[in-house]
């Protein structure tokens, strides 16, 4: 199986997956509709045996992982990790910075990566931040969000997290048309290897970078499910703004 297959499937599985629906509560009862429409997630019955399975393999085998790479990686060295990672998602960003009309970050997010690369050893080092050149991550479910398209239902895949339709389109789209390592890959399948090194190193990274976070929701919730989706919308809401506070209606002002 190829790296490509693997990445497809990923992606189009949150898509798949729509055809378990919960039930919508009725008009008259309003107070369950209200919820209901604010959670938007009509799989939920689905989304938390997901999220059950996902438990089991983080304690088996994410939780074991990351904890023996912070045993052998000392912290300093993972930021430079961190910051690689940043990096190497630097084309995705800029393509979607353009894609949005934000040309001054796209000529920032360009700047970072030439400056990182050639001065930070392939972006071990954030030269770019010392030079006042902030990072900051884009994505195709973003822009499609600046677009003005609605984030749809949410869904949550086992070792991949929460997501929503939008966000899975935009991951797939992110993967198999902007991603400058897909397109190399497809013309170099004899070096697969180095998208399942890649996809290996921002996995961990990104496990590790949000693990401790995760555990301290996780020990102030009562239901740590619905609190994760809760605080993934609102950031990916924050994502779409570019960080700008929302709209005065989403106050009910």
């Amino acid at each position: 199986m190829t790296f490509h297959t693997v990445r497809l499937a990923l992606a189009f599985g949150i898509i798949a997956c729509l055809s378990a629906c919960a039930t919508k509560p009725p008009a008259s009862d309003p107070v369950a509709l209200a919820a209901y429409q604010e959670a938007n997630d009509p799989l939920e019955p689905f989304n938390r045996a997901m999220f059950k399975v996902d438990a089991g393999l983080d304690k088996v085998i994410m939780r074991p992982v990351i904890k023996g790479y912070r045993a052998v990686v000392p912290a300093d060295a993972r930021d430079k990790v961190d910051n690689f990672v940043d990096n190497l998602r630097s084309p995705i960003t800029f393509a979607n910075d353009i894609l949005q009309g934000q040309f001054s970050r796209a000529g920032t997010t360009l700047g970072r990566f030439l400056v990182n690369t050639g001065m930070g050893f392939f972006g071990f080092f954030d030269v770019g931040t010392k030079l006042g050149m902030e990072q900051h991550g884009e994505d195709f479910g973003q822009t499609l969000g600046v677009w003005g398209l609605g984030d749809g239902p949410y869904v949550y895949i086992p070792l991949l997290g929460p997501s929503t339709v939008r966000d899975g389109f935009g991951f797939a789209v992110d993967s198999f048309a902007i991603d400058p390592l897909a397109w190399y890959n497809r013309g170099n399948g004899s070096k697969s290897w180095i998208q399942w090194t890649t996809l290996g190193v921002t996995y961990i990274d990104t496990k590790d970078v949000t693990m401790d976070v995760l555990d301290e929701l996780r020990k102030s919730s009562l239901d740590y499910y619905a609190a994760l989706r809760s605080s993934f919308r609102q950031i990916r809401a924050s994502e779409v703004r570019n960080g700008a506070p929302p709209p005065l209606e989403d106050f009910g002002e």
